[in-house]
């Protein structure tokens, strides 16, 4: 099975998109299809998705006539809210036979007015809901509109007829309009992809021709096209597109630069790392077009209310248009709320501002660097009740100096050898600083990792043990009592007796303790779970705030810690960035993986912090909450606006321009509350003063 990505084009009905993908799934060749209405696309997996193509439009077209099914690949046209010329033209018939109607009452022109209005108005609904019709869809909104609408011609009400078609319209176009101004906004701040690159030759070529090793220029105020690294110039660069920090970071020859961020300062020349399908710019791009494609559990629940709303509104309409009249007469006054009915029966406003609301808060972390893996990811998070952190590269900035050596330069030599092919910014730190001190450390003979306890080497014939203390027992090391530590000790011994220690201090990241004092106040509980030692993993959870710490975990313990954390808090998030966080990333309730980190780790987990900053943490649930509480605002809004016209058109108090008020002018109105999620701010940091776990 092969999964790609399509264009809808013409695509302009939420609820038809729902139903559109409802028959696509029901075919034998699929296996699954997800439309994304937000984004316009459809994402086929099927055995040969391509072959499908024209059966799938054939079927796309019973449901709404205009359809075109692009491959993302091909040129595209953008969509516009079409059918502002219809909507004036039918607004001045409308307003001449208001006019004339008062003027000349007696005579027919104001009728000929309203119906050329209407005719000009409803053009397109009229012609869509015949050709649905012989093509058996009778509950559409195209059918219930011309059904309502014609309706309201012959029991007289004419102002009303056109009337409501052109508020109809004028909902319908800005409907349209606020929901393409909200994908295109999104889309914008984070399709950061370039057209172009120059190369260093002096050409200028497509960016997506350029392969790893090119050397490219970025001129001041350009975008970094590729991730790559510095070989010639220094300068500043704003990472804030990619990772939402304001704060410009300096780049030199040998340093790694990102894809997306801003040359701030002078010319630098790049040698390309990774092609343009493989850097973070179109990285970010495909996660926030996969994480709309995950519909969370609400979305699933309105799509399928949605199938019995409708039907269920249109029959209570016909029993109130023929039942009341049998036994209280007026016919006229039970036809009219009838119409009501069927104007309000639509659930486009439900089924459009929940996808909506998820894919703007998906736009919303995206714009900061917070990358969400999918809908129902948001809506776990939004019920997080505890959130645990590792310390390295997570509280701290895993940027370690040596800070105390216990024993001779030979034991130095063996323990940097020793550590000398790991990337662990641990081990990092040893081999820097004993080239500082003069010794050139080797390969080893043979190397062994032991995850959660550290290394096992050979070097010129000799075992060494380099890691913590489980690893020392674990081969039968004696120790002498250890005191006055200040950091992680790494451990050493060599030919199975213990020779010394290298101890590394970490620094704390400057927000954390800011981070951590804005989930407490927000009712999260806060823990530490860390492979590091109990002294040093206690003293950097002092300077954050936090009291609840488990130290010296092996992968699986941390697991099982996490367990017990969410018998005790039902929901829990756990936060890292190295390769040893994966499996607990993946049992957690949420993983969060920091985009420095391991590619295991961020792979494993539903949310990826692109920002080192752990401000980020509370930023997503914030995020995720305001998204869930907007979607369900919507839908009680929706339902309940719906409810009170169709409880006031009974009672006689309500008119076709209330029902076309809720649907059209509901939709709207859920759209803008949907929408507001990409203007909102990142909080300021609070002071730490909160209760802790």
């Amino acid at each position: 099975m092969a999964e790609k990505v399509y264009t809808l084009e013409n695509l302009c009905c939420a609820n038809c998109a729902a139903k559109i993908e409802e028959k696509i799934n029901a075919l034998p060749e699929v296996e699954k299809a997800v439309i994304v209405f937000p984004t316009r696309q459809l994402r086929l997996t099927a055995k040969n998705p391509d072959s499908l193509l024209p059966k799938l439009e054939k079927l796309a077209r019973t449901i709404e006539p205009d359809v075109a099914i692009k491959s993302t690949e091909e040129p595209h046209k953008e969509e516009e809210a079409g059918g502002l010329p219809e909507i004036l033209v039918g607004a001045g018939f409308f307003v001449a036979g208001l006019v004339t109607g008062r003027l000349l009452p007696q005579l027919p022109i104001a009728l000929i007015l309203y119906l050329a209005g209407w005719l000009v108005l409803g053009r397109t609904v009229l012609m869509t809901a015949v050709t649905n019709l012989f093509r058996g869809h009778v509950l559409d909104e195209n059918f219930l509109m011309s059904l309502a609408t014609t309706g309201a011609f012959f029991i007289g009400e004419y102002p009303e007829a056109v009337g409501v078609m052109l508020f109809y319209r004028v909902g319908e176009y800005l409907e349209h309009r606020a929901v393409a101004r909200s994908r295109s906004r999104i889309m914008e701040a984070v399709d950061l992809r370039p057209e172009t690159v120059h190369l260093a030759s002096g050409q200028e070529v497509p960016a997506e021709s350029v392969r790893p090793g090119t050397l490219v220029v970025v001129r001041p105020g350009d975008r970094i096209p590729l991730d790559g690294r510095v070989v010639a110039g220094r300068s500043r660069i704003d990472t804030s597109p990619v990772t939402g920090e304001p704060v410009p970071v300096s780049v030199g020859p040998g340093d790694a630069v990102t894809s997306g961020c801003v040359n701030t300062g002078s010319l630098l020349t790049i040698r390309t790392e990774k092609v343009l399908a493989e850097s973070m710019v179109t990285r970010i791009l495909n996660s926030v077009e996969n994480a709309a494609a995950g519909k969370p559990k609400i979305d699933r629940f309105i799509t399928r209310f949605a199938r019995i709303y409708t039907p269920v509104v249109v029959a209570v309409a016909v029993m109130v248009a023929v039942i009341p009249p049998l036994f209280l007469g007026n016919w006229h006054y039970w036809v009219y709320t009838a119409l009501s009915f069927l104007v309000m029966s639509c659930p486009c406003a439900l089924v459009l501002s929940i996808p909506l609301s998820f894919f703007c808060g998906i736009g919303a972390g995206g714009k900061q660097g917070i990358l969400f893996k999918d809908g129902l990811t948001m809506e776990a998070l939004a019920e997080i009740k505890a959130v645990a952190l590792d310390k390295t590269g997570t509280i701290t900035l895993g940027d370690f100096s040596v800070t105390r050596v216990e024993g001779n330069e030979e034991m130095l030599f063996l323990c940097a050898c020793a550590e000398y092919r790991s990337s662990h910014p641990v081990a990092v730190s040893i081999t820097q600083y004993a080239k500082q001190q003069g010794i050139r450390p080797t390969d080893p003979e043979k190397l062994e990792e032991l995850p959660g306890h550290g290394v096992r080497a050979w070097v010129k014939g000799r075992e060494i043990l380099c890691g913590n203390e489980k690893l020392m027992q674990r081969f039968g090391i004696a120790l002498p009592k250890q005191s006055g530590e200040n950091g992680t000790r790494v451990l050493v011994s060599v030919d199975g007796s213990y020779a010394g220690f290298v101890e590394i201090s970490d620094t704390v990241k400057a927000g954390a303790a800011a981070a951590v004092s804005r989930l407490q106040h927000s009712g999260v509980a806060v823990a530490i779970i860390t492979g590091d030692g109990e002294t040093s993993a206690r003293g950097v959870a002092s300077q954050v705030g936090i009291h609840r710490v488990y130290a010296g975990q092996l992968p699986e313990q941390k697991l099982q810690t996490l367990q017990s954390l969410r018998a005790e808090y039902n929901s829990v998030m756990f936060v890292g960035d190295g390769i040893n966080d994966a499996p607990v990333l993946a049992g957690a309730d949420v993983g969060g993986a920091m985009g420095t980190g391991a590619d295991a780790a961020i792979e494993a987990a539903d949310v990826v912090f692109l920002t080192p900053d752990v401000e980020a943490v509370p930023e997503a649930l914030d995020i995720a909450r305001q998204t869930k509480r907007i979607s369900r605002q919507n839908v009680v809004f929706a339902l309940g606006i719906k409810g009170i016209v169709m409880l006031l058109g009974l009672l006689g108090y309500a008119s076709l321009w209330a029902a076309v008020f809720a649907d059209s002018g509901v939709a709207l109105l859920c759209v803008a509350n949907a929408v507001r999620l990409l203007y909102k701010k990142k909080k300021i940091s609070c002071e730490p003063n909160s209760p802790q776990l």
